[in-house]
């Protein structure tokens, strides 16, 4: 059952940036940590990119650290996901999800969106 919602994904040139927002009407967001994840074309989905705490507390993956910020915009009820440099390898569907735990285990997430699009041509 979808919860999350994810936009800002498309098509951008190597080296450009994205931002992604996730959002939910169907409760607030700071109650929970907020993870990104993402699945290549023909791959399996990987394990998280980055994650955010109630309390704001975060924690990258070292294939994004240093590109990618995640933050709260608590007054929009939204996570974003700032992409910066990014990279052909960078192309996949990103998904945002949420937890009550603050966890790297994707099964541990109890709300998900259907996903946005991020490709990144040469």
């Amino acid at each position: 059952q979808v919860q999350l919602v994810e936009s800002g994904g498309g098509l951008v040139q190597s080296g450009g940036s994205l931002r992604l927002s996730c959002a939910t009407s169907r409760f607030t967001l700071d109650n929970y940590a907020i993870g990104w994840f993402r699945q290549a074309p023909g791959k399996e989905r990987e394990g998280v990119l980055c994650i955010i705490s109630s309390d704001g507390t975060t924690w990258y993956d070292g294939t994004v650290e240093g590109r990618f910020t995640i933050s709260r915009d608590n007054a929009k009820n939204t996570v974003n996901l700032q992409m910066n440099n990014l990279k052909p390898e960078d192309t996949a569907i990103y998904y945002c999800a949420a937890s009550k735990l603050w966890t790297v285990r994707a099964d541990l997430y109890d709300y998900w969106g259907q996903g946005t699009q991020v490709t990144v041509s040469l």
